[in-house]
């Protein structure tokens, strides 16, 4: 018999959630918030060129997901899940407020230090969820899923309200918001440590190593220090985004180091265990590429080729998290149900539809020019129902994969573990910023899936001939450019989603009791 760790008594879960749920919920709209300004600022207000501000967007976003690793070691041999979490707010709360300031060095200044920020935030207050479960409790799924719907609630109000005062009294005033949004996660959360809430969970990890000192300086102070320190590094990183495959490169050799060197410390179970973990994020690195369009070319998408009504282009943004808030509980409640009668899919298949779903989202945007207009304008309902597919793709996929990162990990190393999960979004927007740039045009270029085999799909799915396209204007070619990549990239996700289904019993024995 599988048990609980505690008595629920928030929505049948421990009390904790609730705390870790709001803190979550206003950081992800600070964040989102600011993201679904940033390629418009960059384009309209900065006047960067599409190519420059998809460089810095993808830049900014890859290195938002690749500072959690360091951020989780930090927490698992040293601060804890609650000194990291609020040293991340702090960081987060002044990149926002300083992104008012116009010059170069507070832009890119401001970016570096939400980086940074989100760094220790993100992976530690996942895993502060995972503590809050025994490992074989049947509930985690469906915890980890409640705490995924916070973080789209902020999702969804962000973009509306952001874009709302950025629009109606200046971009600055929605960077404000955002800001303030981070402060009153900050506040539920020490509200929470106030009331005891967490009770011994998140304190300091090893406190002999905290106090230690180097230079007079305790090991605990001189990690809030070189936290600074390390902005302007980031900053430059983020200003010459072009070189950011070096980087890649390092947190490759990285990544493959500390892994390999965690295998030789575990037991053979742990080791199958970790190498399914990373299976899954391989497969959430694919996702992550194609699904983060959605910030970045689908805005640009929304804002140029789509006839929207009821909100502007920033605004799109919140679509998804809105499906997010309407599917969550209904989500959580289905994998309760399943488990119940022993019907609840093994979390290999659901990593497989997650991407068969993403995959027809995509496709659905690209159809949308079947019903273009005389302006290259598509129907606002095609952009809705492809943002609703791939929702649900994202449903079976993003949560089940936090909730497994927590039980796949050995124990010593989970916010780690977490960290490498994240490290997905680094490489997925890297790869991201790729395919956005690969909508740009330039007259008479259509780019390359408007030839040979994936010139056929595009033509199929969109109506649209490379021909008819380039006699009718720059403005069709702009429309072909981003439904060419969206339907080509939509059916190589499914059909790898479908493979991953297909291919699930070896990888489900290597997880062993976990589902």
């Amino acid at each position: 018999m599988k048990t609980h760790t505690s008595t629920g008594d928030f929505l049948g879960h421990p009390k904790g959630l609730l705390y870790l749920f709001f803190a979550e919920l206003w950081e992800r709209f600070s964040f989102y918030g600011m993201r679904a300004l940033l390629v418009l600022y960059m384009t309209k207000h900065l006047l960067y060129s599409d190519e420059m501000s998809f460089g810095v967007y993808a830049a900014y976003m890859s290195l938002v997901y690749v500072t959690p690793m360091i951020g989780g070691i930090l927490a698992d041999k040293i601060l804890g899940f609650r000194k990291a979490i609020l040293l991340g707010g702090v960081l987060m709360s002044l990149g926002h407020f300083l992104l008012t300031f116009e010059q170069p060095i507070f832009f890119y200044g401001s970016l570096a230090l939400i980086i940074v920020g989100n760094g220790f935030f993100k992976p530690n207050i996942s895993s502060f969820v995972g503590n809050l479960y025994k490992q074989g409790d049947v509930r985690r799924d469906a915890g980890f899923t409640i705490f995924y719907m916070g973080i789209n609630i902020g999702g969804a109000v962000a973009p509306l309200a952001c874009a709302w005062f950025a629009e109606t009294y200046g971009w600055h005033y929605g960077f404000v918001l955002a800001g303030i949004g981070m402060l009153l996660g900050l506040f539920v959360f020490q509200r929470g440590l106030k009331n005891n809430t967490f009770e011994d969970k998140g304190l300091v990890t090893n406190s002999t190593l905290y106090n230690e000192t180097i230079l007079g300086i305790k090991k605990g102070t001189a990690i809030v220090i070189a936290a600074f320190l390390s902005v302007p590094i980031f900053a430059l990183i983020v200003r010459f985004h072009q070189f950011e495959h070096y980087l890649v490169w390092v947190v490759s050799l990285f990544l493959i180091g500390y892994i390999t060197y965690i295998l030789k410390q575990v037991s053979k179970s742990e080791k199958q265990r970790l190498l399914v973990a990373v299976y899954f994020t391989i497969l959430y690195t694919l996702f992550s590429a194609i699904f983060e369009q959605a910030g970045s070319s689908l805005t640009l998408f929304a804002d140029r080729n789509v006839n929207l009504v009821g909100m502007n282009a920033a605004g799109t943004n919140s679509i998804n998290s809105g499906f997010i808030i309407l599917l969550a509980i209904p989500f959580s409640m289905l994998w309760t149900f399943l488990s119940k009668i022993n019907k609840n899919p093994n979390s290999v298949i659901k990593f497989g539809l997650g991407l068969l779903f993403l995959g027809l989202g995509f496709v659905i945007f690209g159809m949308s020019a079947n019903q273009v207009d005389e302006f290259a304008k598509t129907p606002m309902l095609y952009l809705v129902v492809g943002y609703l597919v791939l929702t649900i793709g994202e449903l079976f996929l993003s949560p089940i994969g936090l909730s497994k990162m927590t039980e796949l990990s050995p124990m010593k190393y989970v916010a780690f573990i977490m960290g490498v999960w994240f490290s997905a979004n680094f490489y997925g927007h890297y790869f991201a910023g790729k395919i956005a740039k690969l909508t740009t045009v330039s007259e008479g270029d259509l780019g390359i899936f408007s030839e040979g085999f994936f010139g056929e799909i595009t033509q199929f799915v969109t109506g649209l001939s490379n021909t008819i396209v380039l006699e009718k204007g720059i403005a069709f070619q702009q429309l072909y450019s981003y439904v060419s990549v969206y339907s080509s990239l939509g059916l190589v996700a499914s059909v790898i989603g479908v493979i991953v289904v297909l291919f699930s019993n070896p990888i489900k024995k290597m997880m062993g009791k976990i589902h």
